[in-house]
């Protein structure tokens, strides 16, 4: 299998709008992959309750809330494993079969966990079963995101690549919102018994339900032109996928693991830890916080769009980079706020949010940076690889290191440091040319 450079004819697709039927799939694609990341990440909304429901009463709270985390940490430890199983047979029979069976295999566990019994009712089995439905939730991500990515960058047109990463990223957050705000709906309206004893199983409940109605959803779905103009390529070479993207592409392979490190790093620790971290060390009310971070995330979800259309624009290394460095003075800006208080923390809080969007440039060059014979297994591979490493460990990390080192900024710095790392890989990376197949265009 080659990844020689091949030309294909994009003159006549340049400045050609999206199709109805792109729209259709970025939409069926994207409420899928919101929910998915509303199922995958509405507990960490609920970390502190969650805390409190699994864990012994008599747990000290930076403790229970690290066990917590580490839990979370293990979702994302086990990515790899889902990814590399989803990209086989992604690229080998099909993104579409793939696409569908993750997004059922997320719905399941969170539904489940809505529906597990508390410490005080069956002891130490009840963490470990929320543990197995986190490992299942992570299994299925593994492939459901990089599957996502793909499948929508595959049906567009080579100049909206940008764009189609941007608005499915768009989606995605949606879901993370949804969990913001119903987190922020219950612990707004509920009595504190209430919520611990029912009220915080509705939101997995109501996530694993919805979810399996989306997967029927996805069944209007179409195979990616891309994959069908290469099936009789796919299944006439015998190699595994894994061992062409080893073998191949281990530049490509560096880069995306890089670029993942930045996506998920920052991600996790802006818009997952750092509402626990306001209330925990600046003593923020909660109200006050899921309020904020539910506009930083509706900033989210509009800087994605808009920085996904400035890479069809001006490049995406060029806009990953000047992007990086707008992340870099306002997310810091931000940190710095905290001790001052006012109303400038939460204006830069959703500044930052709508910055933030240009990590969307991320899954944007793991896609442009693998040719599609091999494109999910290398992006599978790469981008769980990082986000098991980098991102499932960021929570846990920043909490040990606030909590038992006395780094009271120790997010900041981390973020910081990502931002110059993201400086540089735009700075540095430039798209290979692929051998994409004729009938894409």
């Amino acid at each position: 299998m080659s990844s020689t450079p091949v030309q294909t004819d994009d003159v006549a697709i340049q400045g050609r709008s999206m199709s109805r039927n792109d729209i259709k799939t970025l939409m069926l694609a994207s409420l899928g992959g919101a929910l998915e990341y509303y199922d995958f990440i509405v507990a960490v909304f609920f970390t502190k309750l969650l805390a409190t429901v699994f864990f012994p009463p008599q747990t000290p709270e930076w403790l229970s809330q690290l066990e917590v985390f580490c839990i979370f940490a293990a979702g994302y430890l086990v990515r790899p494993i889902g990814g590399i199983f989803f990209a086989h047979f992604g690229d080998r029979i099909g993104r579409k079969k793939m696409f569908a069976l993750s997004l059922f295999l997320m719905a399941a566990p969170t539904l489940l966990i809505g529906l597990l019994p508390s410490y005080a009712t069956l002891g130490i089995v009840a963490p470990l079963l929320f543990l197995l439905c986190r490992v299942l939730q992570g299994l299925s991500v593994g492939g459901e995101v990089p599957g996502a990515w793909i499948f929508c960058a595959e049906h567009v047109k080579r100049d909206r690549v940008g764009l189609a990463c941007g608005l499915l990223m768009s989606g995605l957050c949606t879901g993370i919102l949804l969990g913001a705000l119903s987190a922020k709906f219950l612990i707004g309206n509920m009595e504190t018994a209430d919520l611990k004893s029912w009220g915080w199983r509705l939101p997995f409940i109501a996530g694993g339900v919805f979810g399996l109605i989306s997967v029927y959803l996805r069944r209007y779905l179409q195979e990616t032109p891309v994959f069908e103009a290469l099936r009789a390529k796919r299944e006439a070479d015998a190699r595994l996928p894994l061992a062409v993207v080893l073998k191949d592409h281990r530049g490509a392979v560096i880069v995306s693991l890089l670029a993942t490190w930045v996506f998920s790093g920052i991600f996790v620790l802006y818009f997952l830890y750092t509402p626990t971290f306001l209330q925990s060390q600046f003593h923020f009310a909660p109200k006050d916080v899921f309020t904020n971070n539910s506009w930083s995330i509706l900033g989210l979800i509009l800087g994605s769009t808009f920085a996904g259309w400035a890479a069809d624009r001006i490049g995406g290394g060029r806009a990953y980079a000047i992007g990086s460095i707008a992340m870099l003075l306002v997310s810091g800006a931000f940190y710095m706020s905290l001790n001052a208080g006012g109303q400038w923390v939460w204006t830069l809080y959703v500044l930052g949010g709508f910055l933030i969007g240009t990590i969307t440039l991320g899954p944007y060059i793991i896609v442009k940076s693998f040719p599609p014979e091999v494109r999910f297994t290398g992006f599978a591979l790469s981008y769980n690889t990082a986000y098991a490493i980098f991102g499932g460990t960021a929570p846990a990390v920043a909490s040990f290191m606030v909590g038992r080192q006395g780094i009271t900024m120790a997010p900041a710095w981390y973020i910081g440091a990502l931002c110059v790392l993201g400086v540089i890989i735009g700075l540095i990376w430039r798209a290979p040319v692929h051998a994409e197949a004729a009938a894409v265009h």
